[in-house]
């Protein structure tokens, strides 16, 4: 199977029906193709709605898992560092990719901000501000384990 093919070809679908911009994935595990999508931002309002985050949502629900190991993605661009994220926290260890994140910026869909954000380049993209201690936050994850506990 042509699993970048199918990624693009979801792409241009999505594309011709208004879904999304020019990115598409692919995740598979082993033979079986778990997910084939379109970005979705457009139809779906959602500036998170690309296409390996889709494609990571709709395998994730498919296996009634946030587990991924063992699956690959073909992605038809390099995936941003939201994708990257989401991907390494479901335990993805393989993507291959075609277009790069200079290719996609050339064309107007740049995520070059938040590259130099998280390399500390660049800071003047978003105030990050530490709240101090609250009562109301400080024992979230005591009450979370307590919970699971129970169980």
């Amino acid at each position: 199977m042509d699993y970048m093919k199918m990624a693009a070809d979801k792409t241009i679908e999505g594309m011709n029906a208004k879904v999304g911009g020019p990115f598409g994935a692919t995740i598979v595990r082993g033979d079986e193709i778990i997910a084939v999508v379109s970005n979705t931002m457009m139809r779906d309002t959602d500036p998170s709605a690309h296409a390996e985050m889709v494609a990571v949502r709709e395998a994730c629900q498919k296996l009634g898992t946030m587990n991924l190991e063992g699956c690959t993605v073909y992605a038809t661009c390099e995936p941003c560092p939201m994708c990257v994220s989401v991907m390494i926290w479901a335990g993805i260890k393989e993507v291959y990719y075609c277009n790069t994140s200079a290719d996609a910026d050339k064309h107007g869909f740049s995520d070059m901000h938040l590259r130099r954000y998280l390399k500390g380049e660049d800071n003047s993209v978003i105030d990050m501000v530490k709240v101090p201690d609250r009562p109301e936050c400080d024992n979230l994850f005591e009450h979370f384990h307590k919970l699971q506990e129970t169980k």
